[in-house]
């Protein structure tokens, strides 16, 4: 259940419950806001390939109740042995420090076994914020999704050549 928590005063604290499209809304000291619908989904698209996976993300705000199914798709496609990852965020118009904490965890899960990237970071927004974290110190983050793979073949051309 989602419940979106709005400090008021006013006809709230009379515990009134009034119906909003597919939301009920209760009013109590603060008003909750809960969806009648199971849960908000994280949408998203993913394309593997034998070297890399890109997730492109179909929302608009990285946050609190996108943020932890997004941590678990990354577990599920590390543990799946998916060795780079590229996430997409070029749909994305907003991420809060709950969206920046799922990047990380990626970023996390990849480091030493693979190459993890974001890319189509478009958004004055979000580039703002991975700017001000100073995130593009720990990240690799690229413009674009075809730089993000070229990256990950010249990245693995030069582990080879260290090999030798």
């Amino acid at each position: 259940m989602t419940a979106i928590i709005c400090t008021g005063s006013g006809p709230q604290a009379s515990g009134q419950i009034a119906k909003l499209n597919n939301f009920e809304v209760v009013y109590s000291y603060s008003l909750y806001l809960r969806s009648r619908e199971r849960r908000i989904e994280m949408k998203y698209s993913i394309d593997k390939q034998d070297r890399y996976a890109i997730m492109t993300l179909d929302v608009e705000n990285l946050n609190s109740i996108v943020a932890p199914d997004l941590k678990s798709e990354f577990v599920i496609f590390r543990n799946e042995g998916i060795p780079n990852f590229i996430l997409n965020l070029s749909n994305v118009k907003y991420v809060d420090s709950s969206g920046l904490s799922a990047i990380l965890t990626g970023n996390r899960l990849w480091k030493g076994a693979g190459t993890f990237i974001v890319t189509g970071v478009q958004h004055a927004a979000v580039k703002k914020l991975i700017e001000i974290s100073r995130l593009d110190t720990i990240l690799q983050v690229i413009p674009s999704v075809s730089e993000a793979t070229d990256y990950i073949y010249m990245d693995q051309l030069e582990k080879e050549l260290e090999e030798e």
